[in-house]
């Protein structure tokens, strides 16, 4: 028996089969060359990415032997605290990454934490063991709080990190929009909060900024941060990107967190077979905003803040890449 066309599109079997062949191929050969070669950082991306801050958790901070080898000398980490998290836990992380000489910035969130005793004890443990003197402040992933708190304004209004002498205090900014605090869209009762963080940071020796939930497409970005301006919030902002990840990792943590119109991106590049094999890299949307920057000297946005999804040492290795000066690491600069 001979092939036969097919009736539906008039092409021979054997076509098919060495068409689907060539394709596959195509897509394997396009998946090596893209992630073969090293890439150095270059014009606008490298002054951009200088000193960019990276999140771990404890347990994702035990698979690292070394953050010198990875990060740029004095590279911010920030310790996020998920609920049920030792803070023995929290702090020997904290220790242990501020012994490499990285600075630390642990989460302090507000919904798990019981009373202002326990803010003082924690911000007591973080300094007697870690030398801390920052944190990132902010509501937390819980619906119901385990106590006095419910925001990170109620942490402030506390005075504890003031007497502490802390140095640094970022809030979280939502460039997308935030549903647990305006459920019904929008975003009035963000503003606000904005507003009263803004005027806090006015009455504060402390240096605060916005450390922003992750995004990615500059656009939304970029018109955020000139409302902001416009409505007289000149806070810095610490851009949330995603680093490369596999992207239905991306996908799972963008519909989790809420991540709004950007998340079309990732939608638009699923629906693509020449880069569905391909893991997701930030470049595109850092190379967008790292272009306004340049061009817009007094945009808000100050310093890029990595979420690791698809793994520190990945995260790092793309920094490294893709950042020339600003992104060699600590073990191998002068």
């Amino acid at each position: 028996m001979t092939d036969g066309p097919d009736p539906a599109t008039g092409r021979r079997p054997t076509t098919l089969l060495m068409s689907l062949k060539d394709t596959l191929m195509a897509l394997l050969n396009f998946r090596k060359r893209d992630t073969a070669p090293a890439r150095t950082g270059t014009g606008q991306l490298e002054p951009f990415l200088k000193g960019y801050s990276i999140e771990v958790m404890p347990r994702t901070a035990e698979k690292v032997e070394d953050f010198r080898a990875l990060l740029p000398r004095g590279t911010r980490v920030y310790i996020a605290h998920i609920e049920g998290t030792p803070i023995e836990d929290m702090v020997a992380t904290a220790k242990r990454i501020a012994g490499e000489g990285f600075d630390v910035m642990p989460h302090f969130p507000a919904r798990i934490i019981r009373d202002a005793k326990v803010l003082e004890n924690w911000i007591a443990m973080y300094q007697g063991e870690a030398g801390v003197d920052q944190a990132l402040l902010l509501a937390g992933g819980v619906e119901k709080p385990h106590g006095d708190f419910h925001c990170s304004m109620d942490l402030m209004e506390t005075g504890a990190f003031d007497r502490a002498g802390f140095k640094r205090l970022h809030v979280a900014g939502h460039p997308e929009g935030n549903r647990d605090i305006d459920p019904k869209g929008g975003d009035k009762v963000v503003m606000e909060a904005l507003r009263w963080k803004q005027a806090f940071s006015e009455r504060t020796d402390a240096e605060m900024a916005l450390a922003t939930q992750f995004a990615f497409d500059a656009g939304p970005i970029i018109t955020w941060a000139e409302r902001l301006a416009a409505e007289g919030i000149t806070l810095p902002i610490h851009i949330g990107i995603a680093g490369p990840a596999k992207l239905q990792t991306l996908i799972k943590f963008a519909i989790a967190c809420g991540v709004g119109p950007s998340l079309k991106v990732l939608q638009k590049r699923a629906m693509d077979v020449s880069k569905l094999l391909l893991p997701y890299e930030p470049t595109d949307v850092l190379a967008k905003l790292a272009a306004h920057k340049a061009a817009h000297p007094e945009f808000l946005v100050e310093q890029v803040h990595f979420f690791p999804l698809g793994g520190i040492r990945t995260n790092a290795q793309w920094a490294i890449d893709n950042g020339g000066a600003s992104g060699v690491p600590a073990a191998q600069s002068a």
